[in-house]
């Protein structure tokens, strides 16, 4: 077995010892310890304290994520799996030990993730990295002789952690199956801290079916596969007893949902709502126009129920068909056009949300003038908008590429094209029902959403938390509305019972204890509460961006 100073690891088994205890073991047999009190020395000021080895399940962790709603989903498990075995969780990285990064896919965060993993190592502190970026291009300069996590891994975290924590160096980069079968990823019950105690993310499946050529998350992620609507719908039941009052639904592709498994989307949804209390919300995640199509009837029915936003995301990424084609994206913008126009008839008012690709590879003045009147057409309320940068190894990297100048310049447009309508103006005087669930940046107003999952600021009244008011709209911007609380109107409270703590572990059902958290019935309350965060709590910084990816932050503090 190698030795404690050896640099690098093929794989963390190669360091696991059988007589080493779990995580879970460890944070088991700290119950039954029965401290003495003993004097504690007394410290000179300056003097350092002197430890001869590093026990792991005794520092600081500090959890940061980049990314989509799938990758807040991983790091929350992350966190809450750290939590589990015994690490704290804190929400900055100053004074700590080790630090561990998870990275996107997308430039940008990518970028975020080398940064701040150097900042990290110069302050020698131990960097582990996890997601999509290590997955899919686990050779990258800045990854060399870190510790790595992959996409279906991120139920072993506190195993590569321990042995960060030691000095050793691991990858954990395998797939998971099961008789053949890929699995999806890691179990939905494992422990998560939600970043957001009144927001369940839930993954409904990973991978996708396409092969898009400028997509470097398909590397990372592979194949479709579906989790069974049977444990999706348990960990919907489990999140609202735990008083989630909305969940989102993500995956790479929702709406392939199920052709993996003999099912599809539709028959999911209709399972979930039948869990949603009243007043608490479902939002459904990105879906490709191939896969909606042919359920455009069922999905108007769903989007029409009152405990579903009618708010749907679909990325037509061109309107020019020659430059669909050479995408991949296996639709014509014929396809997108009735997608939209159907819903928008059958669901009146719905969002619909999409992305933008400028500067693809190939693509004209004629082409780009047509992704410009589609968006004149239907002045999407929300548009993400991305120049094309050409990835390491997809083949839209190998293709003549459009010139930087001309890239920067029809972002620069469009951009200009979408900040020249104001898609809620006509809203102002309506009188609207919203639920309560955010706080502004600026942390001057809660943030509401109303059936459609347009964005609402109200007033910063803690007794509207988690709740479902009444407002009159009377100010619009871009990006939002502002509503006036309906005096004398009533408060719902949607959830049925009352929320976690920002920071508490959620998830530890039965099922999680019979597979290693022992944790009976009545004293879950207390080990979550002796869990939790810090008073920083965790800090999740997301990025918008059309490719899914991940980066997280680990950093480690001895605790004496």
């Amino acid at each position: 077995m190698p030795s404690s100073c050896d640099p690098f690891v093929d794989d963390i088994e190669d360091i696991a010892s059988s007589h080493d205890p779990t995580a879970h073991q460890r944070q088991f047999s700290r119950q039954s310890v029965v401290p003495r009190v003993r004097k504690r020395k007394e410290h000179l000021p300056g003097e350092e304290l002197q430890a001869d080895s590093v026990i792991p399940g005794t520092q600081k962790v500090w959890v940061r994520t980049w990314g989509c709603s799938h990758n807040n989903s991983d790091g929350e498990y992350m966190a809450g799996q750290l939590a589990a075995g015994g690490y704290k969780m804190t929400g900055t990285c100053v004074d700590t030990h080790t630090h561990s990064s998870q990275p996107c896919i997308m430039k940008a965060s990518e970028y975020l993730s080398a940064n701040v993993g150097k900042k990290a190592q110069e302050q020698n502190k131990k960097v582990v990295v996890a997601g999509c970026v290590p997955q899919a291009q686990p050779r990258m300069d800045y990854l060399k002789g870190l510790s790595i996590i992959g996409v279906q891994q991120i139920d072993r975290v506190v195993e590569v952690v321990d042995e960060a924590v030691k000095g050793h160096s691991v990858r954990l980069l395998g797939q998971k199956k099961d008789n053949g079968r890929r699995l999806g990823g890691a179990r939905l019950d494992l422990p998560k801290i939600r970043k957001n105690p009144l927001i369940e993310i839930i993954s409904i499946n990973t991978g996708c079916l396409n092969a898009c050529t400028y997509c470097k998350t398909k590397h990372a992620r592979g194949d479709l596969a579906s989790y069974p609507i049977e444990e999706l719908v348990e960990r919907a039941r489990q999140s609202f007893q735990e008083g989630v009052c909305e969940i989102w639904l993500t995956s790479e592709d929702t709406g392939a949902y199920g052709r993996d498994i003999g099912t599809d989307l539709p028959s999911l949804l209709w399972e979930l709502v039948k869990e949603i209390p009243e007043g608490c919300m479902l939002r459904l995640g990105m879906t490709n126009p191939p896969y909606i199509l042919e359920h455009l009837e069922e999905m108007a029915k769903i989007l029409n129920h009152p405990r579903v936003y009618g708010f749907l995301h679909v990325p037509v990424q061109s309107a020019s068909d020659s430059v669909l084609m050479d995408m991949k994206r296996e639709y014509c913008c014929d396809d997108f056009r009735r997608v939209v126009d159907f819903l928008k008839d059958r669901v009146p008012g719905i969002t619909i949300a999409t992305d933008i690709i400028c500067g693809f590879p190939g693509e004209t003045d004629e082409d780009f003038q047509e992704t410009m009147e589609l968006v004149k057409k239907y002045r999407f309320p929300s548009l993400f908008i991305n120049q094309f940068y050409p990835r390491p190894g997809t083949p839209a990297a190998k293709m003549e590429q459009v010139p930087a100048q001309v890239k920067k310049q029809r972002t620069k447009e469009l951009s200009a094209l979408f900040h020249s309508y104001n898609p809620y103006h006509h809203k102002i005087g309506e009188r609207q029902h919203v639920l309560v669930t955010e706080e502004s940046f600026d942390a001057q107003y809660y943030v509401a959403h109303n059936k459609f999952y347009e964005q609402v600021l109200v007033p910063k009244n803690p007794g509207f938390k988690g709740k479902m008011i009444e407002v009159d709209i009377y100010e619009s911007g871009k990006h939002f509305m502002r509503g006036r609380p309906v005096v004398d109107a009533k408060v719902v409270t949607p959830s049925i019972t009352q929320p976690l703590q920002r920071g508490e572990v959620s998830g530890l059902s039965q099922d999680s204890c019979q597979n290693g958290f022992h944790a009976s019935p009545d004293s879950t309350l207390k080990i979550s509460r002796s869990w939790s965060l810090d008073s920083e709590g965790l800090k999740l910084l997301s990025v918008g961006c059309a490719l899914l990816a991940v980066i997280g932050f680990f950093i480690f503090e001895k605790l004496y």
